[in-house]
């Protein structure tokens, strides 16, 4: 005890030192200019589609990072990580999108600014998944600006360019800049004329990004203040393509990131600086809030889950980089990634949903469409097919060789070292973080009640290690872990049920067939989640009796006036994964289209909606 005392004082004393000392040199202003929605398709990366003059320039003075992942490839939970340096998974609001209490007694990265006399600026877009502790910008609006602030202060501001978001790639007519005959159609992707306008626009809409990073940066020359800023560049995930965004491989979490620090601040510089160089340090979005305090002076606190890589605390790198996916939308899914820099690791902890869940946002972009048609058609190869299909439980993918993360290497022999390096890293850092997005959402959201999920699972009576193992053990479709899984579908915790329920799911008829007892107990349990998934079962692999009791209680979980949000949606995509066995449950999905009462979680409103309308049309 009295040695970590005496090894935070040191440290504190260090910070108060090297503030008092920033204080009189003039602490760095820090500027984050950030865009959506794509990944490190741009001319300093070396792609030859790419316009952007504005960040190639910025490159040649300052330096490149090869590998930064954005953890999630979605933008809210990626700027909840970014904001608080707390994995999602950690916090539980990796789903799009929730709104979740902010640990207790924590901090968001900018009030440790605010606090150290910064100004802090964030213009355009929020959108976190946790609710702010406090104050935590000095402006929030499109009208914020480092202008504003006192004379003389430091300032961190943030500026947002949507004009690369996915929601451009879709829109007709587009003002072309990239040829679409030149772009490059990755392996997944069928080639098709539709597919490569898409691309084109996707490259037009990265243009456009590079452009608004190009008049801030004018701004802050013409303030005479590019010699005192610090200046970071990067884009909130990888591309908004289909099968990138809203999916942790390497294509939905790799992101571009230059970082500038000129030479009145090269003190806070890495070893491998240099003007126009490049960094094969493995960085990622859990480590901006604290490089982000490092810079100022200010000592991250051990709560943070990053590493500083700039600054006075700069921390040693890191082996592994970590992703994840949970509830995208209205489509639950639960899926793990780690990579070194060369190999990704996939863990899908939801085998039995295929990949390309119908989410209404992603349907309206051309590609979507067109893939799913051709799919219909039968006019794909495997690997263009792959997309449709059920997902394995494990993938391994070797960025050296296979870029697009289409040859999957599990099975073979020779990358079974890897394999398990890959699988451990994974449960260690699952353990680390205190990994509660394993819980099923309504019942994180039961369990916790007012406080933060992060607060109960690093509560020492969270069983954490019971339920990743049966998490892992359900999910991995091994056939002879029906015994433990029955087993396990009576424990005394809802979520180890809730995974001994969805092993049997996942086994299909004859994981059924073999826990039929307890998944006719499951339908009586105390808690939805594990009822729902039972009903799932029962109703997709059991006798025309089980199909018939899972259509009530399906139809009764999706009636948000009688259970709650996550219920219904939980239900409904139950009901959908039904098919055409669940055509007696339309005339009480039609009857809640028409209720005048909204679900009580405002933001689920719309993803409930849409799911009830997809349902509707498909009958």
């Amino acid at each position: 005890m009295r040695l970590a005392a005496i090894f935070f004082c040191s440290h504190f004393l260090i910070a108060v030192s090297f503030l008092t000392r920033a204080s009189a040199e003039d602490r760095p202003n820090i500027l984050w200019l950030t865009s959506e929605d794509h990944g490190p398709q741009m001319g300093c990366y070396g792609d030859t589609c790419a316009t952007t003059p504005a960040i190639d320039a910025l490159a040649s003075k300052g330096l490149r990072y090869a590998k930064c992942w954005s953890n999630a490839p979605v933008c809210a939970p990626a700027r909840s990580t970014l904001i608080s340096g707390l994995y999602p998974p950690s916090t539980g609001c990796e789903h799009m999108r929730s709104l979740l209490p902010y640990p207790a007694r924590l901090k968001m990265g900018p009030q440790f600014l605010r606090e150290a006399g910064y100004y802090c600026t964030n213009t355009s877009k929020e959108d976190y998944t946790l609710t702010k502790p406090g104050v935590v910008w000095d402006q929030s609006s499109q009208a914020a600006h480092w202008r504003n602030r006192a004379a003389k202060q430091p300032f961190f501001a943030v500026f947002n360019s949507t004009r690369s978001h996915e929601s451009n790639i879709r829109s007709r007519p587009h003002q072309a800049i990239a040829d679409p005959a030149r772009v490059r159609v990755p392996a997944y992707h069928p080639d098709t004329a539709a597919v490569r306008q898409d691309w084109a626009q996707y490259y037009n809409g990265v243009s456009a990004a590079d452009a608004d990073a190009g008049k801030r940066l004018k701004e802050l020359a013409d303030a005479d203040l590019i010699d005192d800023t610090i200046v970071f560049y990067y884009s909130d995930h990888g591309s908004g393509m289909p099968r990138s965004k809203r999916w942790p491989y390497n294509s939905g979490l790799h992101v571009p990131l230059i970082v500038f620090i000129p030479e009145k601040f090269k003190h806070l510089r890495p070893p491998e600086y240099t003007p126009g160089g490049i960094s094969d340090r493995l960085v990622s979005f859990i480590d901006f809030a604290p490089t982000l305090l490092s810079l100022a002076g200010i000592q991250p606190p051990p709560s943070m889950q990053g590493h500083a890589f700039l600054g006075a605390f700069t921390q040693p790198p890191q082996p592994f980089l970590y992703g994840f996916r949970g509830r995208m939308d209205e489509r639950y899914d639960c899926v793990r990634t780690v990579t070194d820099g060369r190999f990704v690791y996939v863990r899908n902890f939801r085998p039995d949903k295929i990949y390309a869940q119908h989410l209404a946002y992603m349907w309206q972009t051309p590609t979507t469409r067109v893939w799913e048609q051709m799919h219909n058609d039968g006019k794909l190869n495997s690997v263009q097919s792959a997309f449709w299909k059920t997902k394995p439980p494990e993938e391994l993918y070797d960025l050296s060789s296979d870029c697009d993360e289409v040859v999957n290497l599990v099975a073979l022999a020779e990358h079974g070292p890897t394999l398990e390096v890959m699988r451990a890293a994974l449960r260690a850092h699952a353990s680390r973080i205190r990994d509660v997005g394993l819980l099923p959402e309504g019942e994180m959201h039961r369990r916790s009640g007012t406080a933060s999920p992060y607060d109960i699972s690093h509560a020492a009576t969270f069983p954490f290690s019971r339920i990743y193992e049966i998490a892992d053990l359900a999910s991995s479709l091994a056939p002879d872990a029906t015994k433990s899984l029955k087993a396990a579908s009576v424990d005394d915790d809802a979520a180890v049920r809730y995974w001994a329920v969805l092993g049997m799911l996942m086994r299909g008829t004859s994981g059924v067939e073999a826990g039929h007892p307890q998944l006719l107990l499951a339908l009586e349990d105390v808690s939805a989640d594990v009822r729902i998934a039972a009903a799932e079962a029962l109703g997709l692999y059991g006798s025309q009796d089980d199909l018939a009791r899972s259509i009530a209680l399906l139809t009764r979980e999706a009636d948000w006036h009688s259970t709650d949000s996550f219920s219904s949606l939980a239900a409904l995509n139950a009901i959908d994964a039904l098919g055409s066995r669940a055509r007696a449950a339309t005339p009480a999905i039609r009857a809640l289209r028409n209720r005048k009462d909204k679900p009580q979680n405002q933001q689920f409103q719309t993803y409930i909606a849409r799911l009830i309308d997809h349902l509707l049309e498909k009958k």
